[in-house]
C-alpha cells in the first residue's frame, strides 16, 4: 500500500484514479488507512465476493487457520464473516472506458508487481 501510495500523484496526474478492494471491516481498515495516510479510495467486499466472482477467493486450510490464531490473527472477526477465505492479490488495469486492459495475479502475495510497471502500463493507454 505504501508503495502505490508513493506514485498516487503520478497517476493521478494521468488522470487515473486508484482503488484497493478488501473484505476487512472498514474498522480494521481505517487504522491502516490513518497510520499509512492512503489517500486513495479503499472499497470492502463483503464476504470475499467481489474476489470470488473473479476467481481470486480461496478458502484457508485448517493449518493455517490455527497459525492465524497462533498470532492472535483473527480473520472472521476482522472480515465480519465466518468463511476463513482471503483474497488473492490481484492488480487490474482498466481503461475509461471500463474495459480491462491488464491484470497481475500471483498466489504469492509477496511476489506484486513494481508501481513503476502499473505506470508504464498505465503510459501505454494515454
Amino acid at each position: 500500500m505504501d508503495a502505490l501510495q508513493e506514485i498516487l500523484g503520478e497517476l493521478k496526474s494521468t488522470g487515473a484514479n486508484l482503488v484497493a478492494i478488501t473484505p476487512q471491516l472498514a474498522e480494521h481498515s481505517i487504522p491502516m488507512i490513518e497510520k499509512h495516510k492512503l489517500g486513495f479510495d479503499i472499497l470492502h467486499d463483503p464476504g470475499n465476493a467481489y474476489a470470488a466472482q473473479q476467481g481470486l477467493r480461496f478458502q484457508l486450510p485448517d493449518d493455517l487457520k490455527e497459525t492465524y490464531l497462533g498470532f492472535s490473527i483473527d480473520l472472521p472477526a476482522a472480515n465480519g464473516d465466518p468463511s476463513w477465505t482471503l483474497a488473492i492479490p490481484a492488480r487490474v488495469l482498466a481503461s475509461s472506458d471500463g474495459v480491462v486492459r491488464t491484470v497481475h495475479v500471483d498466489p504469492d502475495y509477496t511476489r506484486r508487481p513494481e508501481p513503476a510497471t502499473s505506470l508504464s502500463e498505465l503510459a501505454l493507454l494515454t
